[in-house]
């Protein structure tokens, strides 16, 4: 008992990156920060005010852009501290909220991929009852429902984390508080926790990954059954940019958190969680955009206003 009291009113010291110049670091991510923020802004800005975009597609879009802000928020102003103060320091409340936090939002985007997937399909397998399928209203529930299983999902982790003791080292070899490396610091048994995941992985994550793939599979059916290639690509384009995410964001969480923590290896962690971290939620609104012809003419037409 005095343990665990002990373990709750420690502080953990988060290692943070390797970096010989801290300034430069520091304004390099900063610089990578601002952009993610408005970027995200600005697609969430342009879907809003243009009644072009006032269709579902554009409102999973709206939704992940917001999720992007969110979910780059959560470590990157600490990590930007980190560079600036050398304030390496984070309560054992602060990491487990952060921990919570984190994973609440990325199994929410897992999830809202799924449904933009699923919106695709609908829009080019059935589209003579997209409008019907894909009513506001059911947008709205898809929506929720991510948000809701999303944030409900990590609860038992985070709880289950929250009461083990850290009696090795309060170092965290990242730059943020994850699963794996909390895990590693703890000297209780944590078979469980581990059996855990991988179990509210499969029941969460599987469905939503099997769904996905399912979605594409049929639309490479169906426009593989269109006899124009100019038509062909031009339906596909519609899709390219949501596959590129998917690809990416599915690709390397898969890698961090399906991996048995006895694999675990600091250097490879961080550098994955750099990609979604920073780059993902930076990229994303570049990759819509840039593969966007109705996002494009949008961004145009808005600057021309201001």
């Amino acid at each position: 008992m005095n343990i665990q009291n002990q373990s709750k009113s420690m502080e953990f010291v988060l290692e943070g990156i390797s970096c010989p110049f801290q300034i430069p670091c520091f304004l390099a991510f900063l610089s990578l920060y601002a952009l993610t923020l408005t970027g995200n802004v600005l697609i969430i800005t342009i879907i809003c005010l243009d009644p072009v975009l006032q269709t579902p597609m554009y409102f999973f879009l709206c939704n992940l852009s917001l999720l992007d802000i969110s979910y780059s928020s959560v470590t990157q102003p600490k990590f930007l501290s980190m560079l600036l103060t050398n304030d390496t320091g984070i309560s054992f409340n602060q990491c487990i909220l952060q921990l919570y936090v984190f994973l609440s939002l990325a199994s929410t985007e897992f999830l809202s991929l799924t449904a933009m997937a699923y919106d695709r399909y609908v829009a080019i397998c059935n589209p003579l009852h997209y409008f019907i399928l894909m009513s506001k209203k059911m947008c709205a529930l898809l929506t929720i429902m991510c948000w809701l299983v999303g944030f409900l999902d990590p609860m038992a982790h985070t709880v289950f984390i929250s009461r083990l003791n850290f009696c090795r080292s309060n170092i965290i070899n990242h730059f943020y508080c994850d699963v794996s490396v909390l895990l590693n610091l703890s000297c209780d048994n944590t078979y469980f926790i581990e059996f855990m995941s991988i179990i509210v992985g499969s029941v969460f994550g599987l469905p939503a990954f099997i769904l996905t793939l399912s979605s594409y599979v049929c639309i490479v059916s169906t426009i593989m059954k269109i006899p124009s290639s100019q038509r062909r690509w031009k339906t596909f384009s519609t899709c390219v940019s949501h596959l590129t995410v998917v690809i990416i964001f599915y690709g390397t969480l898969l890698i961090v958190y399906m991996s048995p923590i006895t694999y675990y290896s600091s250097a490879k962690a961080k550098s994955l969680s750099l990609l979604y971290t920073v780059l993902i939620p930076l990229c994303n609104p570049l990759i819509y955009t840039l593969r966007n012809k109705d996002v494009t003419v949008s961004l145009w037409k808005f600057w021309n206003v201001k």
